[in-house]
């Protein structure tokens, strides 16, 4: 979990190339769907445009197709950009498993803006501007923020400060790994 641009989407990729994990991305699943003519999809991308979070059963419902979809169950699953609010969490829990620890990829807000800025020039991402930047980090500190809240009362959360370089923070994660 972190905020928009901190960097999960990175991380996970470089943990799935040294270590083998699967990765699921949240927002990758949920703009694939977007791209299928059906009313979900229009339904998924005037969400995302907005910065909001899509319901949760959508989001669960494509999790579960892409983890029971894949070959190997006994896999260590990355899923990345999810839960974003409480009821996700729970519902996840409950429908799909629990969940061993949680990344916190912790970074300021200012660092988080630049950066998806400059990713907005290349990305093609509909929801790289400064506008649906902030309401993306907006609805991040309002919504998710609790959901970390709640797995450190359940001392799941590992925090990892996101604000350095892309190697450094890699570094960080990879301990808790090794």
């Amino acid at each position: 979990i972190g905020g928009p641009g901190s960097g999960k989407g990175t991380q996970c990729a470089r943990l799935v190339e040294k270590y083998k994990f699967a990765h699921f991305s949240a927002g990758d699943l949920l703009r694939a769907e977007t791209s299928k003519d059906t009313e979900e999809g229009k339904m998924i991308s005037s969400y995302i445009k907005e910065g909001k979070i899509v319901p949760g059963e959508v989001t669960i419902a494509l999790l579960k197709k892409a983890i029971m979809n894949h070959e190997d169950p006994n896999t260590v699953f990355l899923i990345d950009g999810f839960p974003r609010e409480m009821k996700q969490a729970v519902d996840f829990e409950r429908q799909i498993c629990f969940c061993q620890f949680v990344l916190f990829f912790d970074c300021p807000e200012e660092v988080l803006e630049k950066r998806l800025l400059e990713r907005g020039k290349t990305s093609g991402r509909s929801d790289d501007n400064l506008e649906s930047i902030q309401k993306r980090f907006q609805t991040y500190i309002n919504q998710t923020m609790p959901v970390v809240t709640y797995f450190r009362a359940y001392n799941k959360v590992r925090t990892i400060d996101s604000s350095k370089s892309v190697d450094l923070v890699f570094e960080d994660v990879c301990k808790l790994f090794d």
